[in-house]
Parts: structure tokens; C-alpha cells; sequence
């Protein structure tokens, strides 16, 4: 009979040491791990002694399995990548994402790490596979992808030896590979923005104004309700956010709901669209929405008084202008980021974070604000500027050197005048002595006489 051992156990069959250790499979018929008692042959009896066995059976352990537990249980016989993904890691994440986030999530993570790691078992997944394949995926996939599939990847490795599976994380020391396709950084021009703005109707143009002014997002944009205007305070609160066909009371960040001012000019338009609106619904037969007199109407409503579909604005309006007016790209997000970059010069950096309603600053810094060409030039001139002595920071610096300036040639040229009033005044007493100097001279030289006198007496 055999005895339990903590790394298995054996026990003698007929002339051979047989070694038996529990391991965790899939059942096919329930899709639920289950322990099952592994048998393999270690040698004959004649051959080998108990601790012998035991000793090779634990190599045999670790030869097929590569994981053992201190209690006897192999827990990652047979677990695959696709089944740990679906059954233990997206279970526990999916709690603390919103729904179309996990549905996202869920994607990239079945198209960039499932579809390559389908059938292949956990502890067979070592660090060079994970490490070349994210570099196959450098050459094809964006940076933020890229980056994405390495988090997951570590993330789903790093829970796999938390829950037992792994005795090891083959992802902890993943590296980024060091060349990346770079991320669309396309940016307009204030031109080009107001050439956009001159050609689109009534109806376009407000809403990229109203995007171009205030940085939205377009779930923000398109969810906005005649409620949520006040045009006496001009200031529109953003209550809900659009998403895929979806209404939700949420929005992308924590200050994504909040209130934003808007120009007077913008909210004298607003009021203008909203009459222009009502009454192109009053004459319509076939509306079934909510009047534009209403505060649960829409803004920008679509055909039925919905709201308008962001993907299909973006095929329908901004891709058509970008086509007609030969802009190299022109989406939401192109405007969001070109508002950032050219509001460096309209105001201070926290103002348009909090314009762009980003929770860190670092977002609005180093994601959306872009160098520009003008801008680098400028700098560079001024920095010349200054280490050749000739740079201006503003007006009040520029008064107080000329000031200076001006000071010094006046001490120079009144120091220059005295000199030579000096000069001229010692070169004429030279030459013409006064009348009180020669009396001088003359009383000196008689009582001179009289002294000589008065010793030879």
C-alpha cells in the first residue's frame, strides 16, 4: 500500500515503483477544473529504493508539469492560455470595468495575446515567446497597442502565479521594444480651422465650434440637451455622455460632467440654432423626438430627434471637409489635440487641462500638446537673442536698456565736455596771465627785498 508524500506519493505494482501526484484538469464535458490522480512508472523494484523513487518522481513531476506545490496538487496540468483568460483572469477584472470598457478590453485582449497563445499550456509559455511576440507586434501595431498587449500580458502572468498556477511571472521583466510605429500627431492650423468653419452649414458649424472652443469629446458633444444650456449664465453642463448607440451617466474621466463656459457670441448662435430647429421640426410629419422647446431635446438632434452617431458624423461631415479642403487628417480628436497645442499661447497650462477636463496633467503635457515648428524657431532666436546681449523680455525691459543706454552716452558726453573746458581754460592762463596773479607776484617780491634789508642791518 502506498504511503502520501507531500511532492506525491508511491507504492509498488507487481516488480516496478509506481509514483502517483494529483493534478488540476479541464473536464471537457463541464468546462470546470477538476483533481485527478496522474500514475507514472519509475523502475524496478530490484533496482531502485523507496527514496530513490521519491526522488524520481519528482523529477518526473517537474519534467511534465514544471510546478509543484508544496501540498501535492498540480495545479496547471492542463490549463491553457485562452481557458485561464476566460475562467480566472477576465472574471475578476471585468467587476471593476463599465461595460463598454470590458467589451473593449475583451477584444484587444482575444485579437493581440488569445488568438496567439490559443491552445498552448501555461507553464509552456516562457519569457522569449512573450518577448518575441510583442516585438512581432511592434512592426505592425501602433504604440499605444503595443503597450496595451504588454499590460494585459503581464497583468493576466501576474495573476496566473497569484491563483497557483505558475510557480513563476514569464512576463515580470517584459521589455518595450525599442522601435515603435509613432502615434498620429497630425495638428491643424488656426487657418485652416477657420476656412472649415466658412463653408459648413448652419447646423456644422456650431457644433465644431462648440468643439473647437471648449476641447469636447464627441460622446459629450452629441449628448448635450437643450437643458443643459443656460444662455443667461452662457455656460453649458455636461450631464451624460453618447457611447455606441448608448446613453450613459458617466463620462470618460471624473471631470468629464461639469460645467463649461462658452463665448456670448456662441451662446447667441445656440439660440439662433434652437429657433431655427424648432421650427424646421414643426414643419416636419415624420419627427417623433422632443421638440427643440423642450429641455429633453437634443442640441444636435438626428432625423427621429435621437442623438447623432459620433462614427457616422465623423464618415459623413469631417471626413467629406477633410477630402474637400486637402487637410492631411481631420477627426475629434485631431481638434482636441490641435486646441491643446495652439491654447499654449492663450492661456496658462492648468487652464487648458482644465479646459481639456484631463484628471492629470501630464495627459494634457505630454499626450495632446504638440511642438510646433513656429514655436521651436521662436525659442531658438530668443535664446540666440539673449547669449548675444541683444534679448528682450517685454516692454519693460526694453525701456530700462534704452534708458541706460541714453544715461551712460550723456555721462560720457558731459565727462567729455569737462575735459575739455579744462584743457582750454589751462592752455589760455598759460598763455594769458590774469591781472591778479601778476600783483601777486610783485607784492611777494617787495617784501622779499625788505627782508634782505632788514637782516643786513
Amino acid at each position: 500500500m502506498g504511503k502520501s508524500h507531500q511532492k506525491g506519493w508511491v507504492s509498488v505494482r507487481g516488480k516496478k515503483w509506481y509514483g502517483y501526484f494529483r493534478r488540476t484538469v479541464i473536464d471537457p464535458k463541464t468546462e470546470q477544473p477538476k483533481n485527478v490522480s496522474t500514475p507514472v512508472a519509475l523502475g524496478l523494484k530490484s533496482e531502485m529504493t523507496k527514496f530513490e523513487a521519491r526522488e524520481k518522481l519528482e523529477v518526473e513531476i517537474k519534467r511534465l508539469t514544471g510546478h509543484v506545490t508544496e501540498d501535492g496538487v498540480v495545479k496547471n496540468g492542463s490549463v491553457t492560455f485562452e481557458w485561464f483568460v476566460h475562467n480566472r483572469y477576465l472574471p475578476l477584472k471585468e467587476a471593476d470595468w463599465k461595460e463598454e470598457t470590458a467589451k473593449t478590453k475583451r477584444l484587444l485582449i482575444r485579437a493581440d495575446l488569445v488568438n496567439a497563445f490559443k491552445d498552448v499550456r501555461l507553464e509552456h509559455i516562457d519569457k522569449l515567446a512573450l518577448q518575441t511576440h510583442l516585438n512581432r507586434m511592434a512592426k505592425t501595431r501602433s504604440k499605444d497597442r503595443v503597450l496595451q498587449a504588454r499590460a494585459y500580458m503581464r497583468a493576466i502572468f501576474a495573476e496566473a502565479v497569484d491563483q497557483d498556477f505558475l510557480p513563476k511571472d514569464p512576463a515580470r521583466s517584459i521589455k518595450v521594444p525599442s522601435v515603435l510605429l509613432e502615434t498620429d500627431k497630425t495638428t491643424l492650423t488656426w487657418d485652416q480651422m477657420r476656412t472649415a468653419l466658412s463653408i459648413l452649414p448652419l447646423r456644422d458649424r456650431i457644433v465644431l465650434k462648440l468643439d473647437m472652443s471648449n476641447a469636447l469629446r464627441p460622446g459629450e458633444l452629441f449628448g448635450l440637451r437643450w437643458g443643459c444650456f443656460d444662455p443667461k449664465l452662457c455656460q453649458i453642463e455636461i450631464r451624460e455622455t453618447v457611447y455606441k448607440g448608448k446613453i450613459r451617466p458617466w463620462g470618460k474621466t471624473k471631470g468629464s460632467l461639469t460645467k463649461i463656459p462658452i463665448a456670448t457670441q456662441l451662446a447667441e448662435e445656440l439660440q439662433a440654432w434652437r429657433r431655427q430647429s424648432l421650427e424646421e421640426q414643426r414643419h416636419q410629419k415624420t419627427w417623433h423626438g422632443p421638440m427643440a422647446d423642450s429641455p429633453e431635446a437634443f442640441i444636435f438632434a438626428g432625423r427621429n430627434g435621437g442623438f447623432i452617431d459620433a462614427t457616422n458624423y465623423r464618415n459623413r461631415v469631417l471626413h467629406k471637409l477633410a477630402e474637400q479642403l486637402g487637410l492631411p487628417k481631420l477627426t475629434f480628436q485631431v481638434i482636441r489635440r490641435t486646441i491643446a497645442t495652439l491654447a499654449k499661447d492663450k492661456g496658462h497650462v492648468k487652464d487648458i487641462q482644465g479646459m481639456m477636463r484631463h484628471s492629470r496633467l501630464a495627459t494634457t503635457t505630454e499626450v495632446y500638446m504638440q511642438s510646433l515648428e513656429e514655436g521651436v524657431r521662436s525659442t531658438v532666436n530668443s535664446i540666440y537673442e539673449e547669449l548675444s546681449d541683444t534679448g528682450t523680455s517685454g516692454p519693460v525691459r526694453t525701456t530700462r536698456i534704452h534708458q541706460q543706454g541714453q544715461q551712460q552716452v550723456s555721462e560720457l558726453t558731459n565727462a567729455a565736455r569737462e575735459t575739455t573746458t579744462t584743457t582750454t581754460q589751462t592752455e589760455n592762463s598759460c598763455a594769458k596771465p590774469v591781472r591778479g596773479v601778476v600783483l601777486e607776484f610783485a607784492t611777494r617780491l617787495r617784501q622779499s627785498r625788505e627782508r634782505r634789508e632788514l637782516l643786513s642791518n
